[in-house]
């Protein structure tokens, strides 16, 4: 839930109950003042039925209006004065009424008097007071809640406008990420934060990618004198007779070395942007090419290849393009089952290989990290997958994993740019 809807769900919750309880509170309140105010004018009533007995020791006349009706009761004693209010149902209307009882002293008797006043008009006074102050909340409710979603929507659009930012850049991309100074104090301590954090990320990714390039590179001239005076040792057959288990197993750990270094030469090379994508490629040719070239490694474990290749032009790196079939291929074979097999689709731009393995589903979240490796794969780098997804973030591809039914598919999307 985004924060604006959260807000504007406990601001209107909360303006809401407010008012319901205001409301209650103000028709209380107002009925009190109004009921009051009517026994204010009933007493005054008394005031002066009580002074005209006084004067002329007699009751005053009847006067029946819409307003008011006076009744006179002779009683035995004298009673307290008090306020009632009841309904009056003897006629087809019924309707309420405020009284006021008090008695009266006229020619040596007591008398019970009743004057009363109608209630309703006193009730649609207060109806309509209510009506309107329940309009009034309304409009006031919907006003806080338009104002909210534009006032505060155009508050936020800085923030949102950094998010959006933040989500597109790539620390791959070598490009400073820029934010605007924001007109909003929060936003503009945010904005120059992100700044600062992104800056010193590009310098220790810089740092890191250097000092990887470099020991790359310093690794060429140790790896060549390695090579040239093992195989100077394999020369002396007396040697090798005595130490060809070992001999082998330094040529082992020297060839897979030398894979690693060029790995990690390729990898920064392609972090670096150093391969310009602007050939034209035939990504069909180059796997039927591959195929041929693994056809003896395949054939060897009995593994049947079975492709379906449409013809498809990429524009792309003829170099790149090698690698990323090679390595895709490679892994279906290393990882595959004797008597097994692969199977690569090629059509409407999206590449498709999968294979038959022993091995269970790969860890998605680990697949494409670098020296992420089966644990049954000794052999292998850690590194040809990683390079696989590098190329293809390097050149906007789509890339997916998916395992179903004991088989491994790779799917390499050519068109998409969020896969």
């Amino acid at each position: 839930m985004k924060l604006l809807t959260k807000y504007n769900r406990l601001n209107i919750t909360a303006t809401i109950l407010t008012f319901i309880a205001g409301s209650c509170a103000f028709y209380f309140l107002l009925n009190y003042i109004l009921i009051r105010e009517l026994d204010e004018r009933l007493q005054g009533e008394q005031q002066e039925i009580q002074a005209y007995v006084t004067e002329h020791n007699a009751l005053p006349d009847i006067i029946r209006t819409k307003e008011q009706l006076t009744l006179f009761y002779p009683v035995a004693a004298k009673e307290n004065t008090e306020f009632v209010t009841v309904e009056n149902k003897s006629d087809k209307e019924s309707e309420k009424l405020r009284e006021i009882h008090f008695t009266v002293l006229a020619g040596s008797r007591y008398y019970l008097v009743k004057v009363e006043a109608p209630l309703d008009e006193t009730e649609a006074l207060l109806r309509i007071i209510i009506g309107v102050t329940i309009v009034m909340i309304a409009i006031i409710l919907l006003a806080g809640f338009l104002i909210n979603r534009i006032v505060i929507g155009r508050l936020w659009k800085p923030f949102y406008e950094t998010i959006k930012r933040v989500k597109a850049y790539h620390l791959t991309d070598q490009e400073a990420l820029k934010l605007e100074k924001a007109d909003i104090d929060e936003f503009a301590l945010l904005n120059q934060s992100i700044n600062e954090m992104v800056e010193r990320i590009q310098q220790d990714y810089g740092s890191l990618k250097d000092f990887t390039g470099q020991a790359a590179h310093e690794m060429q001239t140790p790896l060549a004198v390695i090579r040239t005076k093992l195989d100077a040792l394999m020369q002396q057959e007396t040697l090798l007779e005595n130490n060809a288990q070992q001999i082998t197993d330094i040529e082992r750990a020297v060839h897979r070395l030398s894979r690693l270094h060029q790995s990690l030469l390729l990898l920064t090379k392609v972090e670096n942007r150093q391969f310009v994508l602007n050939e034209k490629v035939r990504i069909d040719k180059i796997i039927e090419d591959k195929c041929s070239e693994y056809s003896d490694i395949a054939g060897a474990v009995h593994l049947s290849i079975k492709l379906s290749l449409q013809a498809t032009t990429i524009l792309f790196h003829q170099h790149l393009a090698e690698i990323l079939v090679s390595n895709l291929l490679n892994n279906a074979i290393r990882y595959n089952i004797r008597d097994g097999s692969i199977e690569i689709v090629l059509r409407d731009n999206t590449l498709n290989i999968s294979n038959t393995s022993a091995n269970a589903q790969l860890d998605n979240t680990r697949l494409f990290k670098r020296f992420y490796r089966n644990q049954t794969a000794l052999e292998g780098s850690g590194l040809g997958l990683s390079i696989v997804k590098q190329i293809c973030d390097v050149a906007e591809y789509g890339i997916a994993y998916r395992h179903e039914d004991g088989i491994h598919r790779f799917e390499i999307n050519f068109n998409a740019r969020n896969f």
